[in-house]
């Protein structure tokens, strides 16, 4: 009888430790790829389909800014459309992009002329695939760099084709949420040409982002970017004729 009296607390100890221990040290939760974390990106920058305003300030090397205000759509298919308000100089511009075609309306020529993804978008620090194009995914491999920070993700980036905005990105997100809060971006030989910070995160209908992005030039000291989006309908159904060239300046 003892000895079944010894045997049942000797077990009743070791699954009390063993309970214990379970306790003390918590499985931890899986870290996310490289490939989830850029996913992530794409979903949080640059929603399935959406309707926004934005303004951009172009700050040029001669102290002087301009001021571009204009409405961006995007459909299914990762199809998107630009028409600008802002300055007088730009209304009535518009800009289309399908697939990895891009166009600019100008009323001036009653015309849509083709327009490269690395070109400047109106002059300023962002390019035409910055503003068209946030599709990561699509556009980069992604590999898991070293942060430096342990309250952060870094994403290096490799180009998949030259049809990506830039050769190279580093991308750093905060870990949680995994929101961006900055970027690098570099040319094929390594230097880099642009840089960028996530900031004012806001809910737009559900959708947590940055508001706004400040895009530095790094060749030219005195020049830099901002981009506000002012506001962010989510879930829209846009009609398939928006897409088409032929409907660009009506």
């Amino acid at each position: 009888m003892n000895n079944l009296m010894e045997n049942a607390m000797r077990r009743s100890i070791i699954l009390g430790v063993a309970a214990l221990l379970g306790q003390a040290a918590p499985v931890a939760a899986a870290e996310p790829t490289a490939a989830e974390i850029l996913k992530k990106y794409d979903d949080t920058m640059s929603p399935k389909t959406f309707d926004a305003l934005v303004v951009m300030i172009a700050h040029r090397q001669d102290d002087t800014t301009r001021t571009y205000k204009f409405r961006v759509m995007k459909g299914h298919d990762d199809k998107i459309r630009l028409w600008f308000f802002e300055p007088a100089s730009a209304k009535g511009q518009e800009m289309l992009r399908v697939g990895e075609n891009m166009w600019v309306y100008m009323p001036s020529l009653k015309r849509a002329v083709r327009i490269a993804s690395r070109d400047s978008f109106q002059g300023g620090d962002f390019n035409n695939a910055d503003a068209l194009r946030v599709n990561y995914v699509a556009d980069y491999t992604p590999v898991l760099g070293d942060s430096g920070d342990p309250k952060s993700y870094l994403l290096d980036l490799s180009a998949k084709s030259k049809d990506a905005a830039y050769d190279k990105v580093k991308l750093w997100f905060r870990k949680g949420d995994l929101m961006p809060e900055k970027a690098e971006y570099y040319a094929a030989s390594g230097k880099m040409i642009r840089s960028m910070k996530f900031t004012d995160v806001k809910d737009f209908r559900g959708l947590r982002r940055p508001a706004h992005l400040e895009m530095k030039n790094e060749l030219a000291q005195k020049r830099w970017s901002e981009m506000t989006w002012l506001d962010m309908k989510l879930n829209v159904e846009v009609p398939a004729q928006r897409f088409v060239v032929d409907d660009l300046g009506r």
